[in-house]
């Protein structure tokens, strides 16, 4: 039975040269002798529109139709970064875009994955950008707007956030605790996995007689992170640079 990998965060941008060929070298070695790989968000730092003539890493967009072509099932899910990611860009790339939350079935295993961001919810002001971010109306405004004044934006949202981020308690930017708990009961779960957080981690949970597990997916900023899926009872969280 082949692997199945989870990769999230990796924020690609060509100002990252180093993580964009580490990406690549993940790609050719592990995801290549894996049946299904997910991207669960921020595949990208940002994303400007499926539109962008030049994003500076289209050798990952090519690498990941390389291996779809050769019969990678891959899947996207959006993530606070690149959530204008569209059916142009899965296309381009080989890639099923995802809805979060999404139940796969793996492995005969009902499976919860979503980016991790809609479980802040102590974070009130990311969650009303958030908001804001994914209306129909903004985005198509955004869209209609040139590349530049779409990067002109991109960064002042970007500064924003930094600004705000550097201000906020590093508690109040993890999971709630009722947040997850209310996933659980509502999807009918007992496997839970996210990104987002940057808190690369497995937790397990007994609630009601019932075993839970939310698994958290690594960030690649300074080094890369996967995780490396079997079964329900086989599973591994694994960095490396």
């Amino acid at each position: 039975m082949s692997d199945i990998l989870f990769i999230s965060d990796l924020h690609l941008s060509p100002e990252r040269p180093d993580i964009i060929q580490l990406c690549l070298s993940f790609l050719d070695k592990q995801a290549a002798r894996a049946s299904q790989l997910y991207i669960l968000g921020d595949l990208v730092e940002y994303w400007l529109g499926d539109d962008n003539p030049d994003t500076g890493i289209e050798v990952v967009f090519d690498k990941l139709k390389q291996l779809s072509d050769q019969g990678l099932h891959i899947f996207l899910m959006h993530g606070n970064r690149d959530f204008l990611m569209g059916e142009a860009l899965a296309k381009r790339c080989g890639c099923q875009l995802i809805d979060d939350p999404y139940i796969a079935n793996l492995n005969g295993e009902k499976v919860l994955l979503i980016h991790g961001d809609t479980l802040c919810t102590d974070d009130t002001a990311y969650q009303q950008l958030r908001c804001m971010l994914r209306d129909p109306t903004w985005q198509q405004d955004f869209l209609s707007k040139s590349i530049d004044e779409r990067q002109q934006m991109a960064q002042a949202l970007r500064e924003r956030s930094q600004q705000e981020t550097s201000s906020k308690d590093a508690e109040i930017m993890d999971v709630n605790a009722d947040a997850v708990d209310m996933a659980f009961r509502e999807h009918g779960i007992r496997l839970m996995i996210h990104g987002h957080t940057h808190r690369p981690n497995i937790h397990h949970y007994n609630k009601d007689g019932q075993q839970l597990t939310r698994i958290v997916l690594g960030d690649w900023y300074k080094k890369g992170s996967y995780l490396r899926f079997e079964n329900s009872d086989k599973y591994q969280l694994i960095d490396f640079d």
